[in-house]
């Protein structure tokens, strides 16, 4: 009887308890910072303090919280440290060659670093609800224990002191740059991990990416009066700093002024300082405000970015009709101090580049304000949904406002393919799946991430068809803007647009290294053979081209889709007739097309959207 009640009892306990329980619908987390900071230049170190609001919607108690601390990544010894004597090849920004180009011997740049170059961020105080709270800093980790749980939607308020050094820079953070900029900014803060149905995302920085709450951000940074700034969010108070203003009336205290920002909904902050900077900016179309901020080193340059700008506020009208209108009243673009990275509502690209070059690092960082601030993807987990589909974005932009090529092409982006190909063929590809940090290589990770990641866009739009595509995109901003989409979602979204399955699809492509192989392999005055010659089926079209100079395009489609694309305009198939043919099972590796009179010329995919890894065998000519 004793037995049977405390079975009983562990059964309600159980299923009652929000921890065992059924899984909630969507939720995501909030914040609420607001910080002020006080600097001290000439010893390139700060002190901070915040006030967080945090609202537990999970749908469970929670007992701990973590914080990210981003500056500790930069000391001797750190896993970012071993990450650069370990991975087979190292970011050669990250490291020194102490031998040659032969034989290279890489040096971290981390690890001679002395006590008043690394980076750090040092704790001072923490409190809970107003009660001091045990915690514990572990590498690039803040663990926080609670005096008492965060119930299901309660909101809680952290107030924190601390102390940071800024790290010599290396990588996105860092002071006294190649470039010359004297602060770069970026992943700065003690940052609230994020918490959400797959728990803690508590990922050591090892130099990748991030994921975290969306949140609202006042923020004040008290300056020497001589420092420009450019920053996330809108500044409140222009005519009290250098560089807004023709005339601003800056009143120091002490030699320092208070630049004033506000952000709303976004999901990260950054900021770059350097008394040379200048600022212009423009206006979109659509109203957003767009800034440049960058050091004015000589007459190039400066017309480099006078043309970047005005080719950016295009970019924001090009992409608000492609991809949803971006919903932030600013953007700005700062000159930092290593290559180029998003953050919220601005981004830190190095300046010192050709018009092709910048402009090609603002478009892509910029798209990343859909696909990643917009939606905030997990870019630990999901690099190539936020990086491909980023260059995605990029390459049509690039394409129709630069190279002003009008139509854009049936596939935009070839390169991103040929680069796939390059991989797939070698023997470094590893899942697209893989989390970011834990590739082999770099060479791997920026190729999946990248170029297989654009590669999987531009291929759905070959399976679903190009309008579909298009409506899919417009279509996910509309459900997930101000979310925190997954993989799968997209694919969801896909599906119901075209009416097309997709499960195979996402599968194969993403969870494992399996390629597209296809040939045609035999023609004959009434037919086509063709041949699956790999482990991943697709849906064909196939061109013929007959001996009295008609085309005929037949289309495969695959029985798994359980749907069919419709007929694409691409002019390569205009005034062409298509015939749907019978679905092609993938448990069958042969296929015939029956045709009513002799082929002269057949091909397979002429807009080369299929990601066929040896396309010689895709052509025949008699």
């Amino acid at each position: 009887m004793k037995l049977n009640y405390i079975l009983f009892l562990a059964i309600v306990i159980y299923c009652c308890n929000p921890l065992f329980g059924q899984r909630k619908g969507y939720w995501q987390q909030g914040v609420d910072y607001n910080m002020s900071i006080d600097v001290h230049e000439k010893t390139y170190q700060y002190d901070g303090k915040m006030t967080l609001k945090y609202t537990n919607n999970s749908g469970q108690s929670l007992s701990k919280v973590y914080f990210h601390l981003y500056f500790n990544a930069f000391q001797p010894g750190s896993m970012m440290d071993y990450r650069l004597t370990s991975i087979s090849d190292p970011d050669p920004r990250m490291t020194t060659n102490l031998g040659t180009k032969e034989k290279p011997i890489y040096q971290s740049r981390i690890a001679p670093l002395t006590p008043d170059q690394i980076g750090y961020q040092k704790i001072k105080s923490l409190t809970f609800n107003g009660i001091n709270t045990t915690y514990k800093v572990d590498g690039t980790l803040l663990e926080v224990t609670l005096p008492s749980p965060i119930l299901d939607g309660a909101t809680a308020t952290f107030q924190m002191e601390w102390n940071a050094q800024v790290p010599e820079q290396i990588r996105r953070s860092g002071r006294n740059s190649k470039e010359g900029v004297a602060l770069s900014m970026t992943q700065w803060y003690p940052k609230m991990a994020h918490f959400d149905e797959f728990g803690w995302h508590l990922d050591e920085y090892v130099a990748r990416e991030f994921i975290a709450p969306f949140g609202n951000f006042d923020v004040k940074i008290n300056i020497h009066k001589d420092y420009v700034l450019g920053a996330s969010g809108v500044l409140q108070n222009p005519a009290h700093v250098k560089g807004y203003q023709k005339k601003p009336t800056v009143k120091p205290i002490n030699n320092k002024v208070q630049w004033h920002y506000k952000a709303e909904n976004i999901h990260d902050f950054a900021w770059a300082a350097d008394p040379k900077f200048v600022v212009d900016s423009a206006k979109s179309r659509g109203g957003i405000n767009v800034y440049t901020v960058y050091l004015p080193n000589d007459k190039p340059t400066i017309a480099n970015w006078r043309q970047a700008l005005g080719l950016a506020t295009d970019f924001f009208d090009f992409c608000a009709d492609k991809f949803g209108a971006y919903p932030w009243p600013s953007y700005t673009i700062i000159q930092g101090g290593d290559g180029g990275m998003e953050y919220g509502t601005a981004t830190l690209v190095t300046g010192g580049r050709n018009i092709k070059s910048l402009v090609g690092v603002i478009f892509h960082e910029a798209a990343h304000s859909w696909y990643q601030h917009l939606f905030g993807i997990n870019e630990t987990v999901d690099e190539w949904f936020d990086e491909g589909f980023t260059s995605y974005v990029e390459e049509l932009a690039f394409q129709q406002l630069f190279e002003k090529k009008g139509a854009v092409d049936t596939n935009p982006v070839i390169a991103a393919y040929r680069a796939y190909y390059k991989l797939a063929l070698s023997d470094k590809e590893e899942p697209m799946s893989l989390l970011a940090d834990y590739y082999n290589s770099n060479y791997a990770y920026s190729n999946e991430a990248y170029n297989k990641g654009a590669v999987l866009a531009q291929q759905l739009g070959y399976i679903i068809g190009q309008e579909n595509l298009n409506n899919t995109f417009l279509t996910f901003y509309e459900h997930w803007k101000f979310k925190h989409p997954t993989p799968n979602d997209f694919k969801r979204v896909a599906e119901e647009v075209s009416g097309i399955n997709l499960k195979w699809y996402f599968n194969l492509f993403i969870n494992t290294t399996r390629k597209i192989d296809y040939a045609i392999t035999e023609v004959t005055s009434n037919s086509i053979v063709l041949k699956n010659k790999s482990d991943f089926a697709m849906p064909l079209d196939v061109l013929v081209e007959y001996e009295d100079g008609s085309k005929e395009l037949f289309y495969i489609p695959l029985r798994e889709m359980r749907g069919e694309k419709a007929a694409e305009n691409f002019d390569i198939y205009q005034g062409i007739t298509r015939t749907i043919v019978e679905d092609w099972f993938w448990t069958k590796p042969e296929y015939v097309i029956t045709t009513n009179k002799p082929a002269k010329k057949v091909w397979i995919d002429p807009s080369q959207r299929l990601a066929d890894v040896e396309s010689s065998d895709n052509t025949f000519e008699r």
